[in-house]
């Protein structure tokens, strides 16, 4: 019996370990199926291989258990030690297990860096918010002052994220109970140092959007064209007014942080960040994707 058929039994374990729901595991494996298969015939068949198609050595899990692999790696953010332990295998084949199929969840999930769309059923406004990551002390010569976040007191790595409302489907609410609003992750904008500034990261990401799709962001967008907070002066009082707008903004605008919030359930994109700066924004972005796939 596979690992996924045995965690399957336990459907609430499944999702604390995966933080998907069996069913929507089963729809992203079928996703993920033809896609590897294509791949993996490209690669055996790529121009200069010597060995035929169908040579060479196999992997000793199926698509399935290496899926559930890469799945609870992002959950957990164990090390591949311990990931070896549990499957069964070394822990420098867990690499080669799950580090092919990264790339192609990012091609299922396509979360993009700047060019926003909407759907019909999304509210018309952008929400827009950085979220940091503890990253390992990079060497000498590697960027240690831009990585180095004052806020933080740490070297961090910084995303920004771009996040829309969907509408609440019709009909009453079963049991009473309100219905969450559903969030989707739009884009994901490339790694930036921690030194950068939340509007040096908006004015270099550029994010466009479908015209007539307003924008909001917390008062560290000042002086960009997003609807910020009123930000009491120096020595002086804001207005029953402008209490008034800070509220009205700061309800509609908390969703980014809903969002950023379900996106650190997978752990791998909240602990400090144990693998090359490069890989970074391929984990992030398959994190917006999960987060998409199970809450939007």
């Amino acid at each position: 019996m596979s690992q996924v058929d045995r965690l399957k039994r336990s459907p609430s374990s499944f999702r604390r370990l995966t933080g998907l729901t069996p069913d929507k595991f089963d729809a992203l494996l079928a996703e993920l199926t033809p896609r590897y298969e294509a791949a993996e015939a490209k690669r055996l068949g790529r121009p200069g291989r010597k060995r035929k198609p169908g040579a060479g050595r196999k992997f000793g899990l199926p698509l399935a258990d290496r899926l559930l692999m890469l799945l609870v790696y992002y959950r957990t953010y164990v090390t591949h030690a311990f990931l070896g332990f549990v499957f069964g295998v070394d822990d420098a084949t867990v690499g080669r297990n799950i580090n092919p199929l990264q790339p192609l969840l990012a091609g299922i999930f396509r979360i993009p860096e700047r060019r926003v769309t909407l759907d019909e059923d999304e509210v018309r406004e952008l929400f827009f918010d950085c979220t940091e990551q503890a990253v390992n002390r990079p060497g000498p010569g590697r960027g240690q002052r831009a990585f180095y976040s004052g806020k933080k007191k740490r070297h961090t790595a910084k995303h920004q994220v771009v996040v829309v409302v969907r509408r609440k489907k019709p009909g009453p609410h079963p049991g009473g109970v309100p219905r969450p609003r559903r969030l989707r992750v739009a884009a994901v904008s490339p790694l930036f140092p921690g030194k950068v500034h939340d509007k040096k990261a908006y004015d270099r990401t550029r994010v466009t959007a479908p015209p007539g799709v307003r924008r909001a962001g917390d008062t560290a967008y000042k002086g960009t064209p997003l609807r910020t907070p009123h930000k009491k002066p120096r020595g002086g009082r804001l207005t029953r007014r402008q209490k008034r707008a800070n509220r009205r903004l700061s309800r509609r605008r908390v969703v980014v942080e809903h969002a950023i919030g379900k996106m650190k359930i997978w752990r791998a994109a909240a602990d400090r960040f144990r693998s090359p700066p490069r890989r970074h924004t391929l984990v992030v972005k398959n994190v917006a994707g999960l987060h998409n796939l199970m809450f939007s």
